[in-house]
């Protein structure tokens, strides 16, 4: 059997942690800050991927690739961004090795680079270069490109998933002719990627503007979706960036505007990341395991065929070929990706049922079907569902004549209903203070809080630096009546969320 998992209530980090490790999602590399993404956990990315790739297609964009080196004084040229990317960087200063008696391989001094390269912790730098020559007139705008990549961001705390030195992500980047396109760009990305988490994650989450003090280097405003995960604690889960035209000021990238002006291009980028596996794995999973929302699960349905023997394990196998290809047969629709349902017929009989039965709850599958010899004498099936443990998600004698029906339509609300669960959730750890007392005996407990600020940097520095809390977001469909800060006592517009956070 697997090992046993860490309790949530007992050490929440440590259960995270086993999740990866026994579900088969990950392990840490051999290279500091750096991880193994395993089949397990790149089938759920892939699945990502394919989900979100569509979605940005719909919307017109298209995909392309940057380099992964960037020549420093690239982004020494937008001043907010090399700050802020500054201490995260790795450098390249040589580009040959050599053999030497009694040291092995050392750095050739000889082979050192005339400019220093970054190795990508994000590309607008390089990619503003590049857009430069391909923008010449407002005939060639909007340009909508992104990019499926990795980058590298030498974090000193790491974890898996969540926080890694070297990461895979999508970054899009867009020009526009006007800042009201570029904004409506900002907008529209990051309703796509609320779609995601909600629709496919089955991750509810919160929208609107960072602060001043939480945007992204080099941007004039950054929109974010916000998620609450099990321990209460806020993740960042996308970012779109309006970038007004910082960048094409930086790299010269004007055009031909209809009215006959030169005119600096306008800006946007976007991006999510692996960290949104860790998202799922915090969102959904239990004290069994992972739990996986079927939209995005690599297997949708294992189906175990039961037997002592040969003769008794023949029909079992038989009947289970029969629902898997009648699994398959179901129409293919949005909610499976356009493909067939995805089944895998688990035929390890040298292992014990129960061995069997755990190892595809710790992975997370949504739908378990078990048939042996008493079954088929009744015509039925037993069908397990991963997101109700134990035998309260258990239902015993489906008829095999209507498996298949029953079990597509058990994966619909399984997504629905982890959506449901998360929500609620979340929802009864969303709290109003209006005191700084209450704010810091509550910032204590599990969630987020909904508090006044006077808007201004200095007080969010100072509730940061008191609480460790931050501003998650503004939300767009918050509570805008005025008050006052809860930290100052100035005056304030609205409330913000603030929650301590990964």
């Amino acid at each position: 059997m697997a090992e046993k998992i860490t309790p949530r209530g007992t050490d929440y980090s440590q259960w995270y942690i086993d999740i990866v490790k026994q579900a088969h999602l990950a392990e840490n590399s051999d290279v500091r800050g750096c991880m193994v993404i395993k089949p397990n956990g790149y089938a759920l990315w892939e699945k990502m991927q394919k989900a979100l790739d569509r979605l940005f297609k719909d919307t017109g964009h298209v995909n392309a690739y940057f380099p992964l080196f960037i020549p420093k004084s690239f982004l020494a040229r937008e001043e907010e961004m090399a700050e802020g990317f500054a201490k995260e960087c790795a450098v390249v200063t040589h580009y040959r090795l050599k053999a030497e008696k009694g040291k092995g391989l050392i750095v050739d001094p000889e082979a050192k680079l005339e400019e220093e390269l970054i190795i990508r912790p994000t590309s607008e730098t390089i990619i503003w270069n590049t857009y430069k020559s391909w923008i010449q007139s407002y005939r060639d705008l909007p340009l909508l490109i992104n990019q499926w990549a990795n980058v590298v961001r030498w974090e000193m705390r790491t974890r898996l998933f969540l926080r890694t030195a070297e990461f895979l992500w999508q970054e899009g980047h867009t020009a526009h002719a006007t800042e009201a396109e570029a904004r409506e760009e900002t907008r529209t990305m990051l309703e796509v990627y609320r779609r995601f988490a909600e629709e496919w994650m089955a991750m509810p989450v919160l929208t609107g503007p960072k602060s001043e003090g939480q945007k992204f280097p080099g941007a004039v405003e950054t929109l974010c979706i916000e998620a609450m995960m099990q321990d209460g604690r806020a993740l960042q889960a996308g970012t779109s960036h309006f970038l007004g035209q910082n960048f094409a000021k930086a790299f010269d990238v004007t055009f031909t505007s209809s009215e006959g002006k030169r005119e600096f291009a306008w800006a946007t980028s976007w991006g999510v990341s692996t960290r949104l596996i860790g998202g799922l794995i915090m969102t959904h999973s239990d004290d069994n395991g992972l739990v996986v929302p079927p939209r995005l699960a690599p297997t949708h349905v294992v189906i175990c065929p039961l037997g002592r023997n040969d003769d008794e394990r023949g029909p079992s196998i038989a009947a289970a070929e029969q629902l898997a290809k009648e699994l398959r047969a179901i129409p293919r629709d949005e909610f499976y990706g356009y493909e067939p349902i995805e089944v895998k017929i688990d035929k390890t009989f040298d292992k014990q049922p129960g061995y069997r039965f755990s190892e595809y709850e710790v992975r997370g599958v949504p739908v378990r079907v078990e048939l042996g010899p008493k079954d088929l004498e009744k015509q039925a099936c037993v069908v397990a569902r991963r997101d109700v443990p134990g035998k309260e998600g258990k239902q015993m004698g489906v008829p095999l004549a209507g498996a298949a029906a029953h079990i597509d339509k058990l994966l619909r609300e399984i997504q629905a209903g982890l959506l449901a669960k998360a929500k609620a959730f979340r929802d009864e750890r969303i709290r109003p203070v209006d005191t700084y007392d209450e704010f810091k005996k509550l910032i204590e407990e599990p969630g987020f809080l909904l508090a006044h600020w006077d808007g201004t940097r200095e007080t969010e520095d100072a509730i940061q630096q008191e609480t460790k809390a931050t501003i998650r977001c503004i939300p767009f469909d918050g509570d805008a009546t005025p008050g006052k800060c809860v930290k100052s006592g100035a005056p304030s517009a609205r409330r913000v969320v603030f929650a301590r956070a990964y």
